[in-house]
């Protein structure tokens, strides 16, 4: 018996009804939804860890898994990660005629249970296996969403109230949604929440591939006194390499991308470039640890900061294992069901850090009740 050798990869969705409409720039979110994945050796030694939110193409991936990527590993020593990690992306990528997205988050969903079974298997966590530069990390809170209905005006007490809850969570710096309003209207949000955080919290804008380039910039000149922290897919997805490039040097504002490319090497033409300072890669959407790992040392090498999309439980071992990380990116509780309710060990936020998990592999021990309660199948 070889006691790293896979015998079983099983995986489970499960969906969490949100209690209200979560509404982005040109999006709305009524669910929360993730993929469990479990490897499990001829030892009985497991690794189990979650990924994603991608409701439109749940179902597939989890088949996807099943019968393509779990017959591909089974057999397979945990500790050939990389060349599993080749063989699935060539497997599940290379039709020009399928959806890509869906064999990327398969294949991270997979490649991020066996990772987790190979820190069990030697006791350490993956940011020390990676190379461990911090122990802690900020955090950052994702927010401001429109409330239901495209119209309205601003309603400066629920923002206020907002950033109460941001405070009550222990969270000092938070991402703000933007460029699903004129750039006036954000403006002026934007600038209540500034008022109502104080000049020592931390505020980000995150325009989702909103406004053109022209209404980026009116943003900009308008919250020019606002000490916005960066500005985040500011400009349409379909020029936004060179829109991005153009307002870096129109502004002296930090641009930040990368959580809509596919791929590690579309991240880094993002470098080169010139159109972002800060990389905010998701390794869940784009192959899993690999890719993300990728992005993150050609970032160190280029002098620019590194980021993670979302996916707390996957990016605070990533994160903590590259020099120029930034902040652990997290939702208020009703946002995020699964991260509040699903990680039975979860750490609390302490004055606006988390600390990175200790135990082995992603640190995550997963609440099968809730499991139960959510899963789809």
């Amino acid at each position: 018996m070889n006691p790293h050798k896979i015998q079983d990869v099983e995986v489970t969705p499960v969906q969490v009804p949100l209690g209200q409409e979560f509404q982005g720039s040109h999006y709305v979110m009524t669910h929360r939804c993730a993929i469990i994945t479990k490897v499990v050796t001829e030892d009985g030694l497991v690794g189990e860890i979650y990924n994603g939110d991608d409701m439109a193409n749940l179902a597939d991936i989890v088949r996807l898994i099943r019968r393509i990527l779990a017959p591909l590993v089974i057999g397979r020593d945990i500790f050939e990660v990389s060349v599993l990690w080749h063989a699935m992306m060539e497997t599940s990528t290379s039709d020009i005629l399928s959806d890509r997205r869906i064999g990327l988050q398969a294949v991270a969903c997979v490649e991020s249970a066996i990772f987790d079974a190979m820190g069990k298997a030697v006791g350490l966590p993956l940011h020390r296996l990676w190379g461990a530069r911090h122990q802690r990390l900020p955090v950052m809170v994702i927010g401001g969403y429109y409330p239901p209905g495209r119209t309205g005006k601003t309603d400066e007490r629920a923002i206020g109230a907002e950033i109460d809850q941001y405070r009550s969570l222990d969270i000092n710096a938070c991402k703000f949604k933007v460029g699903g309003r004129s750039p006036e209207i954000d403006a002026e949000r934007v600038s209540i929440a500034r008022q109502a955080a104080g000049d020592e919290f931390q505020i980000a804008v995150d325009a989702n591939q909103g406004w053109t380039r022209e209404e980026a910039l009116r943003f900009v000149e308008l919250t020019q006194a606002l000490n916005i922290l960066w500005f985040e897919e500011p400009c349409k997805w379909t020029y936004d390499k060179a829109a991005m490039r153009d307002l870096r040097m129109k502004t002296n504002i930090p641009i930040t991308a990368g959580q809509s490319e596919l791929s590690a090497a579309g991240c880094i033409e993002l470098m080169t470039s010139g159109a972002i300072d800060i990389c905010n890669f998701d390794a869940s959407w784009s192959g899993g640890s690999h890719a993300w790992l990728r992005v993150a040392r050609a970032a160190e090498a280029l002098g620019l900061r590194m980021a993670h999309h979302e996916e707390a439980q996957i990016s605070a071992q990533l994160l903590g294992s590259v020099a120029t990380s930034t902040f652990v990116e997290v939702f208020l509780p009703e946002r995020d069901p699964i991260f509040y309710g699903l990680i039975a060990n979860r750490h609390r936020f302490e004055q606006g850090y988390y600390a990175i998990p200790q135990g082995p592999g992603w640190g995550v021990e997963v609440d099968h009740d809730f499991v139960a309660r959510y899963r789809l199948d």
